[in-house]
């Protein structure tokens, strides 16, 4: 049998498959399934596939490794490698699925889109095959129901175990504010607004650095009632103008090392806004050192509140 040559892996090759589902969960929680090993292994795969090897480096020029066991106890092994990781947005990588020999049986490029949808997540998985012998013939064709069945499998995954795993994690906050959206999202984004309002009652704020653009960095330092400074570092991750932030908190070394990342919405309400701010930690753990410790939920709403008094002042001007 003669080596099929493949052509050049694009973004712009037509692709095989596209597949579009909607998932009632963050896209935050369902870009993790897509990228922790031990969750990606409870659903990859079709009905009554199990994976007893899974592997997974999320990162350009991470691998992807997968074993693939069916109802009949043959084995169906992936390798491939990443070539973009966007967390939570975006991953693409190329795969190779060998035949008995090791040999390639077919190769192909796959990416996946997760975009919020309203607080659910679309997710878009696209795949293009670009190198296949004639034994992938079957296979192929099985595709998209492969891929179908797999979706449902993740769909039912999400459904049973993230969101109670997502309770114990959150510090949620949600107020209206009494002006347009576009105001309540300049006063979140630009420093000489932010120094205004930022952090719980009593506080003030120094903005050292804020660069509102994914990627940018944004430090301030928080002093407290007793004189005590809190350094911050945050990294913006998220920039939908006027619709949406997310940013994670990222101590520098010697500060207190806790990392969580906040994810802020803003939905109109008429001429009022909606603000929904979700913390979302690492481990129920950490919520609750933040929550002891820092008394967080307490500081969350302490400095939202500030923020509804600073709109109200500059809304009237």
């Amino acid at each position: 049998m003669a080596e099929a040559k493949s052509s050049p892996v694009t973004e712009t090759a037509k692709p095989d498959l596209v597949l579009t589902r909607i998932f009632d969960a963050p896209r935050e929680l369902v870009f993790k399934a897509w990228t922790d090993p031990q969750h990606l292994a409870q659903w990859w795969g079709p009905h009554q596939f199990t994976n007893p090897v899974c592997e997974i480096d999320a990162r350009p020029g991470g691998a992807i490794r997968i074993h693939m066991r069916g109802p009949d106890g043959n084995e169906h092994p992936m390798t491939g490698t990443f070539r973009e990781v966007v967390e939570p947005e975006r991953l693409v990588y190329t795969f190779a699925v060998p035949d008995e020999k090791g040999n390639p049986l077919f190769e192909g490029l796959q990416s996946i889109t997760f975009a919020d949808h309203n607080g659910k997540t679309k997710l878009t998985l696209t795949v293009h095959i670009f190198n296949a012998a004639p034994a992938a013939a079957p296979m192929l064709a099985g595709m998209e129901q492969g891929w179908s069945e797999s979706l449902e499998r993740l769909r039912d995954l999400l459904a049973n175990n993230f969101q109670e795993a997502l309770a114990g994690r959150e510090i949620v906050v949600r107020r209206v504010f009494a002006a347009r959206r576009e105001l309540v999202f300049e006063a979140w984004t630009d420093p000489k607004h932010v120094a205004q309002w930022w952090g719980p009652n009593g506080f003030t704020t120094t903005i050292q650095e804020m660069d509102v653009r994914p990627g940018g960095i944004w430090r301030l330092v928080m002093r407290g009632p007793d004189g005590t400074d809190y350094n911050n570092k945050i990294v913006f991750l998220e920039v939908v103008k006027p619709e949406r932030l997310v940013y994670k908190h990222d101590p520098e070394k010697g500060t207190e090392p806790v990392t969580f990342e906040t994810t802020v919405t803003f939905a109109k309400q008429g001429d009022k806004t909606l603000i929904t701010m979700r913390l979302l930690f690492p481990s129920a753990a950490v919520r609750e050192l933040v929550v002891q410790k820092y008394h967080a939920i307490e500081g969350a709403n302490q400095t939202v509140g500030r923020l509804g008094e600073y709109l109200a002042k500059i809304s009237q001007k």
